[in-house]
């Protein structure tokens, strides 16, 4: 069985009340060594801990605020609010970033909010874990000025321009794909084989973007043996070495 650690799943939200425990072992059982819960707000994170603790040798959490709620981010309670999460076990700072797409919130409140967080991780001495969508420029800089600074990061559920991942791989910065390569509308193979093996994670995004055969339905983090087994295929190599060195790349990454 091909082995593999979800870096990146929303099994705190409230699509998996009725089945979280459930969702928990059947990634187990198709080969899960561990999920990392994403706290992408202070109500999220609090959720993703008390996941965690109820899974405390399969759960991670994170803690932080995204760019769709950066409106709302205030610099003078956030930061410690997530500060204090980080302390309660949070593995990273996240997920938090840029969104030009929807642009819920305005942009120079984003990249106010995003830069407080990258500061809080560097502080803080946690990885930082990325939303990047239609902001490439801006994201460049700031993950160029990051790495600079020591903060380590991921490029989540990436399907950005390769110029941009090599700015966050020349930053000592990862890449995390998602089922979205599994689409068949998805073409850019040579981006899956542009991240060096040492930089590369792999994620469900859960219950978002559920990948092939299982496309529509609420995704979870037992389908992310579907994008290794894609990954794995666009690179030439086995599943089973795509999932053992996402795996450890991610226990590095999270300091599991």
């Amino acid at each position: 069985m091909t082995t593999f650690l979800d870096s990146h799943a929303h099994i705190a939200g409230a699509e998996f009340d009725e089945d979280r425990d459930a969702v928990v072992e059947r990634a187990r059982q198709t080969g899960a060594v561990g999920v990392v819960c994403i706290g992408e707000s202070l109500d999220a994170a609090r959720r993703a801990r008390s996941v965690a603790a109820a899974h405390p040798d399969f759960v991670r959490f994170t803690a932080g605020i995204h760019p769709h709620d950066a409106a709302s981010f205030d610099p003078l309670t956030d930061p410690p609010a997530i500060a204090e999460l980080l302390m309660a076990g949070a593995v990273a700072v996240g997920e938090c970033g840029l969104d030009y797409h929807y642009d819920h919130s305005p942009r120079d409140q984003q990249r106010r909010a995003f830069a407080a967080q990258l500061a809080l991780a560097r502080d803080a001495g946690k990885p930082v874990v990325v939303h990047t969508r239609e902001a490439e420029d801006d994201t460049a800089a700031m993950v160029e000025e990051a790495g600079g600074a020591g903060i380590v990061g991921v490029l989540h559920c990436y399907t950005g321009s390769a110029q941009l991942a090599e700015k966050a791989l020349a930053a000592g910065w990862y890449v995390s794909f998602s089922g979205i390569i599994t689409f068949r509308k998805w073409t850019d193979d040579a981006l899956l084989r542009l991240v060096p093996d040492e930089r590369l994670l792999v994620e469900s995004d859960a219950p978002y973007l559920a990948p092939v055969p299982h496309r529509g339905k609420r995704n979870e983090p037992a389908w992310v043996s579907f994008t290794v087994a894609r990954l794995a295929a666009a690179r030439g190599v086995t599943p089973d070495h795509l999932g053992e060195i996402t795996t450890t790349n991610a226990k590095r990454f999270f300091r599991w």
